[in-house]
């Protein structure tokens, strides 16, 4: 994610890696050609009495301006409540795991020191598997130099993220039939394990579940006809001058599609995704940092 001073204008306007105008930049030479071309065989050959028919085509770009303005507006809010129910989840996680990381350090201040190391390595393993699980990467993130003897290899061909949570849960039952938690204890520390599985699940609710394909499609087609019959209708009104202003229209409209293209899967490695890699070692650092 982008790091940027919403003040400080300058540095909005300059080009980033994530700029739209970059990915569109081949379409707007072809497009500006294709006005050019379409303006000169008008102007230079098309017969005075069509051309009042093609400048009726103005009307239709009005009224179907409107149209593609609202779903377009209805296409970013919904892009951006994906990217926002994101990161409401992983700030979420980052304070179940600082509660939990508390609560184990003062139930168990009469242990040995094996559940506190344990727990400080899980809560920060649960983050980093849960970002490779969303992403599905298949490169392992060791998070500890040394192995635990608790903590065995996870079967990658399995949901990481709930062997993760079993051996929590494991852990925090033996230590209550030992006697070493309270049956309250238990309750508490238990609450806050399962919410480690329910933010997991909602983020894969929104990486799973993708913006339905005919909607996306519909919009992408209808930019490019909409744009594609400006020229016609422009050329009369503005001569030349169409081009750029036809070529503008379509980086403004195409943008804010590839804009909620981006943000709508908010777990990948774009530049505007959420901090994930960031997020996960925060998470670890805190853990280790309580229950050290």
């Amino acid at each position: 994610m982008i790091a940027y001073d919403s003040h400080n204008w300058l540095s909005a306007l300059a080009l980033h890696r994530a700029d739209t105008f970059r990915k569109l930049f081949p379409a707007l030479v072809v497009l500006g050609l294709v006005t050019w071309i379409i303006g000169y065989l008008e102007v230079r050959y098309l017969p005075a009495g069509s051309r009042d028919h093609l400048k009726n085509l103005l009307t239709m770009h009005s009224l179907l301006g409107f149209a593609i303005s609202m779903l377009l507006v209805f296409r970013t809010n919904t892009a951006y409540d994906r990217w926002w129910e994101g990161r409401k989840l992983w700030g979420q996680l980052v304070n179940v795991s600082r509660n939990l990381a508390i609560k184990v350090e003062t139930m168990t201040a009469t242990d040995d020191g094996a559940t506190r190391t344990m727990f400080a390595r899980l809560i920060g393993q649960f983050a980093a598997e849960l970002v490779r699980h969303l992403r599905a990467d298949k490169t392992a993130v060791e998070l500890d130099v040394e192995p635990h003897p608790e903590i065995p290899a996870f079967d990658r061909d399995k949901h990481v993220p709930s062997q993760i949570v079993k051996l929590m849960l494991g852990r925090i039952q033996r230590l209550t039939r030992s006697g070493a938690l309270t049956g309250e204890q238990m309750i508490v520390l238990t609450q806050d394990v399962n919410q480690f599985l329910d933010i997991c699940g909602a983020c894969e609710r929104i990486r799973n579940t993708p913006i339905p394909y005919s909607y996306s499609s519909f919009i992408k087609k209808f930019i490019v006809v909409y744009v594609i019959t400006l020229p016609f209708g422009f050329v009369f009104t503005l001569g030349f001058v169409a081009i750029p202003v036809v070529v503008f229209v379509f980086y403004v409209l195409a943008s804010l599609e590839i804009i909620a293209e981006e943000i709508e899967a908010p777990f990948g490695t774009d530049t505007n995704d959420l901090p994930l890699d960031r997020l996960a070692t925060q998470i670890h650092a805190n853990a280790r940092d309580i229950l050290r």
